[in-house]
């Protein structure tokens, strides 16, 4: 008997070969883009961090206990977006409504931190273009900060129809997988900004 050819499925785990597989290869190969172009920064931000023309330092400027504060909210919003895609790929509709409307209020303190926290440095004179390094370092933090803007956008785009479904559907589901992708991709960054940056500048 002649075997009937494979047919394009929508399931979890998959045989690598349908839709969804190729969305999230794709979507982790957009990440790992990122992650260079990132790291780009980070050498630039080594480069320049000792080039303050005269003006304040790392350690002068930043508060570390502030920045570890933030450090956890956005640690608790990317775990959010985790359990958030662990109850899509179970179709938990309540459960992944929660997790990740708490990866949205999460990521909005998170961004509200920051704000916060660049209109100190400005509103003390510290500017973006006083010092390679201030420029290096607005340019670090800000870039990630524009990440997490888009995160934010992404959550109710994606909640908005799993709203209006009776069950997750196998789109939302993908598409929910890769925002889960997304946020512990931002956090991962923050880290090494807060390793890089605000440890090692305070240190």
């Amino acid at each position: 008997m002649k075997a009937s050819p494979t047919t394009a499925h929508e399931t979890y785990p998959d045989t690598h070969h349908d839709a969804y597989s190729k969305t999230i290869f794709g979507f982790w190969i957009y990440l790992m883009g990122d992650l260079i172009f990132f790291g780009a920064l980070f050498a630039t931000y080594t480069v320049l961090n000792e080039s303050t023309f005269g003006g304040p330092t790392a350690r002068e400027l930043f508060n570390l206990p502030y920045t570890l504060i933030q450090s956890l909210v956005l640690l608790f919003a990317s775990f959010m977006a985790g359990l958030g895609g662990t109850a899509a790929h179970r179709k938990e509709k309540g459960r992944t409504l929660l997790f990740f409307s708490s990866t949205f209020v999460l990521g909005s303190l998170f961004l509200g931190m920051e704000i916060n926290e660049f209109a100190r440095l400005i509103a003390a004179g510290n500017r973006w273009d006083q010092s390679a390094f201030l420029s290096s370092y607005f340019t670090v933090v800000a870039t990630l900060g524009v990440h997490v803007i888009f995160g934010l956008l992404w959550v109710p785009i994606l909640l908005i129809p799993v709203l209006l479904e009776k069950s997750l559907s196998h789109v939302s589901i993908r598409r929910l997988t890769c925002l889960k992708m997304f946020w512990q991709f931002v956090n991962i960054i923050w880290i090494f900004i807060f390793s890089l940056v605000y440890l090692l500048g305070v240190g």
